[in-house]
């Protein structure tokens, strides 16, 4: 008797041995078909130690699945089968593939020894209640993991080391592409570009993303977006301009030309799900200027991140954009006591919606007093009379440039529109030249139409001096 049948008792052979089967990936299960096969041939090894076929039990659901997951319902299965007392063996054909986490192998050993459930891999057979076998499975599972850590040490350093040459190929947002040279260039269509550039423009102009976005809305403009999965992956669709995706472009340091790296840091929770939280551009792994052609400078790009700041409600400034509401100063008033922001409450007359300016940050926080309240209805009237006094010939230059800017707001929107009609003729164009090549006209028949002609055709062909 060998030494692995001295370790197999009747108790051992009166339960079922349970295979379990497991591949990382459906392209591991799809092309490395030897690997399958050896855990598959496992069962032999069971019916050598005295299990008859019928009681030979493979788990293979979790094929395709990472031994680090932990979602895993064959793995689930197995454990339950094991702490029911229905497993007299347990085979795998390593450790990696029953488990690639040392506290999910760690819980089915304490498992396998409550229940006397010994465990076979392709090394040999064990018994978790010895310590020497328990010592090697504990053992192995280390390395298993030790080898999980180094595999993905391996290919991440080497994808820190391309990133930090800005030579690491990643997905480009919309308004950039690749040459054939993998070189990152802005987007060959036209209307792509201008639509990009008039969002920087309008959101320089106006400084408010909110208002960004009713801009477009009110010129009748579209923003184009790409496809990133489906049948239609790549494609380019012109889609209604949103407040995230406005915030999420101007956030996007590619279109001042750098390159970013390692923008998100994630986290696995208790329940084996992942978090991802964005980390400020000051802590990324690689941020790379000037790397490519971009939209806007990084002077800009930087000047923009410190306009959202201030207009954020949650972010402490102290300055607001400007919201709705006939307020002159409002966004701009600053207590002239403590230095912070006022805020506006309007009220109801005959004459309209008169504002206040009020001072009550600190009473907020605080739960005191507010700290200075100022009617603005004579304070509206006082800046404005004061704007008319100003009117000399320096600002109406000023306000003739204005207008001249306006003018060209208006040409722009115009071009972008042209551009759009010519976008919708040429792809009318091209589904007429399709719908043509499918179905091409066909030849009407008449007397000398085709190959065969009629006998007076030929016979006039013949002899012209009968006509």
């Amino acid at each position: 008797m060998s030494r692995e049948q001295q370790k197999v008792t009747a108790g051992h052979v009166a339960r079922n041995a349970f295979l379990y089967v497991r591949q990382s990936t459906l392209r591991q299960v799809t092309e490395n078909t030897e690997s399958t096969h050896r855990q598959y041939a496992l069962r032999t090894r069971a019916h050598a130690l005295g299990w008859p076929v019928e009681k030979v039990i493979v788990i293979d659901s979790d094929l395709g699945q990472s031994g680090a997951d932990r979602d895993r319902e064959g793995f689930r299965t197995l454990v339950g089968e094991v702490s029911m007392g229905n497993a007299g063996l347990v085979l795998g054909l390593e450790v990696s593939r029953l488990s690639r986490s040392s506290s999910d192998w760690h819980r089915l050993l304490e498992l396998c020894a409550m229940t006397d459930t010994l465990i076979l891999d392709e090394d040999g057979l064990y018994d978790p209640c010895n310590f020497n076998d328990r010592l090697i499975l504990g053992l192995k599972a280390q390395m298993s993991e030790a080898e999980l850590h180094f595999l993905r040490a391996r290919l991440q350093g080497g994808i820190i080391s391309r990133a930090r040459r800005g030579e690491l190929k990643l997905p480009l947002p919309i308004g950039l592409a690749y040459d054939p040279l993998d070189r990152v260039v802005l987007d060959p269509d036209a209307q792509v570009r201008k639509s990009i550039s008039f969002l920087f423009d309008t959101f320089t102009r106006i400084g408010s993303a909110t208002a960004t976005v009713k801009a477009f809305r009110k010129e009748g403009m579209q923003f184009p977006r790409r496809l990133r999965y489906g049948s239609r992956k790549g494609e380019v669709v012109w889609v209604g301009l949103t407040h995230s995706r406005v915030l999420q472009i101007l956030h996007n340091p590619r279109y001042a030309g750098a390159f970013i790296f390692g923008r998100t840091r994630s986290r696995r929770r208790p329940d084996g799900t992942l978090s991802c939280r964005r980390v400020p551009l000051d802590e990324v792994e690689v941020l790379l200027r000037d790397q490519h052609e971009g939209y806007i400078s990084w002077d800009r790009f930087e000047a923009n991140q410190q306009r959202l700041a201030d207009n954020s409600t949650c972010g402490g400034g102290d300055r607001r954009p400007p919201r709705e509401g006939p307020a002159l100063l409002q966004g701009l008033a600053i207590c002239g006591k403590c230095g912070c922001s006022m805020t506006i409450r309007y009220h109801a007359r005959k004459e309209g919606l008169v504002p206040d300016y009020m001072c009550q940050k600190h009473g907020i926080e605080h739960g005191t007093t507010v700290c200075q309240h100022v009617p603005g209805g004579g304070t509206d009237r006082a800046i404005g009379e004061l704007m008319v006094e100003l009117m000399t010939p320096a600002t109406l230059e000023v306000a003739l440039q204005v207008q001249k800017e306006l003018e060209a707001r208006a040409e722009a929107v115009d071009a972008w529109h042209d551009q759009r009609v010519q976008r919708a003729r040429e792809e009318a164009d091209i589904a007429r030249v399709r719908f043509m090549n499918t179905h091409p006209r066909q030849p009407h028949r008449g007397r000398c139409s085709g190959r065969r002609m009629e006998p007076e055709a030929a016979q006039s062909r013949r002899s012209p001096a009968r006509l």
